[in-house]
């Protein structure tokens, strides 16, 4: 949430800056020339979520996800302390309208729209950064009307999501839950109905009330065949997308866990141990017993190894240096007075966060000199240098035709770079 405002080295912590590919992970700048890195990050970050949703199924829907968190740990805390529970809110959408009912609305309208304004500056601050959020809120928004009209329509869209649609998003709009789904089976840990010890379901009975007080403190001796399950209903009261986990495990699921609280809660009421709902797997429900590490999870596995590694070698071996110097588009070679001369553009890229001063030198063949055109003496820090020289084979020299140069570039007498490049001149 606050990662947009959080400055490491100089840089905003994360910065997806799509339109002008500047890129920021945990304070490290990504220039365009990195692009493979980013891509390298976002597949190892898609394996990871692979990997953990087969072994513990959608944990990301129910604790990571940014739409999941806000609705339950923002959203829904507000909500209940303006409208009340699950209860409360049903009782009143459902009887009539009156000033208590009407006040709580609007007052929810406002909050929900103010939060959501809020969280669509600070998504739009991981686009076009933290500080240039800032000088558009100082020049205001007619400054920079096209981008308010954009904040205004995604502040509507969040609003609606939190306000209206809630997880019906996940459902409808979100392709995650269904293709991640495909990764569950009968041994992967997810929210998981203990129907062997629940069936048969049947609701609470004087006589079932006559044995725990016979039994005190102990377990509660049901009537024969009857389960645990008292048929209360409240893991389907509770359920935020409507759906019955005593009917197995389902698409809509998004593992909150908000019914096992609620069924635990009426354990302990009744005088039942804990856990019908509980994560868990069908394997360990049905069999006592789960695998974990299947053939599947450690091919997942050894996959996801092998990105982290190649991430981690990657970035080790990442220059903090890029140069590229070529020779002018459509040009070959021209006479001055001191010889034969080539244009080149030089670019630059200084990814480290001290200005680096530079010297540009021919070390082979002898016989060159270079002459730059308006080159800056350094290149700043974390920036982009851009400009053009001429590189002479001196009249003395007495060589003709083509000739590959090699040459480098130091700062303070270290040697940062050897590279080479074609030198064109007339035949004789």
């Amino acid at each position: 949430m606050l990662a947009p405002f959080v400055k490491v080295g100089g840089h905003q912590f994360i910065l997806l800056n799509i339109l002008t590919r500047e890129f920021v992970f945990f304070g490290i700048p990504f220039w365009p020339n990195d692009f493979y890195l980013v891509a390298l990050l976002f597949l190892t970050g898609v394996i990871t979520i692979v990997l953990f949703t087969a072994t513990l199924g959608r944990i990301w829907c129910g604790w990571l996800c940014p739409q999941t968190v806000f609705m339950e740990m923002i959203f829904r805390k507000i909500e209940w302390m303006i409208e009340g529970g699950p209860k409360e809110q049903a009782q009143r959408r459902n009887g009539p309208w009156t000033f208590d009912r009407a006040w709580r609305a609007i007052v929810k309208i406002v909050v929900f729209a103010a939060l959501s304004f809020g969280i669509a500056n600070v998504f739009l601050s991981y686009v076009i950064s933290s500080d240039r959020l800032l000088s558009y809120v100082v020049d205001g928004p007619l400054a920079h009307l096209e981008l308010f009209v954009g904040l205004v329509f995604f502040t509507f869209v969040f609003f609606m999501v939190f306000y209206r649609f809630r997880e019906q998003a996940c459902l409808i709009a979100c392709p995650y839950g269904r293709y991640m789904s495909a990764l569950v089976d009968e041994n992967t840990v997810a929210v998981t109905y203990d129907y062997k010890r629940g069936e048969s379901r049947s609701k609470w009975t004087k006589a079932d009330t006559a044995s725990r007080k016979q039994h005190g403190d102990g377990r509660v001796q049901r009537a024969a065949g009857a389960g645990d399950c008292v048929d209360c209903h409240q893991c389907v009261t509770v359920c935020p997308t409507g759906i019955d986990i005593r009917n197995g495990i389902q698409l809509e699921c998004v593992n909150c866990t908000a019914c096992i609280d609620a069924c635990d809660e009426v354990m302990d009421k009744v005088g039942m141990d804990r856990g019908l709902i509980r994560y868990s797997s069908l394997n360990a429900v049905e069999h006592g017993t789960s695998q974990v590490f299947t053939r599947r999870i450690k091919a997942y596995l050894a996959v996801w190894c092998v990105f982290i590694l190649a991430v981690g070698v990657l970035f080790a071996t990442r220059s903090d240096l890029d140069v590229v110097l070529l020779r002018q588009p459509r040009s070959t070679w021209t006479v001055m007075k001191e010889g034969t001369a080539n244009f080149y553009a030089l670019n630059i890229i200084n990814k480290t966060s001290e200005d680096l001063p530079y010297e540009l030198i021919v070390v082979s063949p002898t016989g060159y000199e270079i002459k730059p055109l308006n080159l800056p003496p350094q290149v700043k820090a974390e920036q982009k240098m851009e400009g053009r020289l001429i590189i002479i084979r001196t009249a003395r020299s007495g060589r003709t035709g083509d000739e590959t140069l090699q040459l480098v570039l130091r700062s303070r007498g270290t040697v940062l770079r050897t590279f080479e490049t074609t030198f064109i001149g007339p035949r004789e």
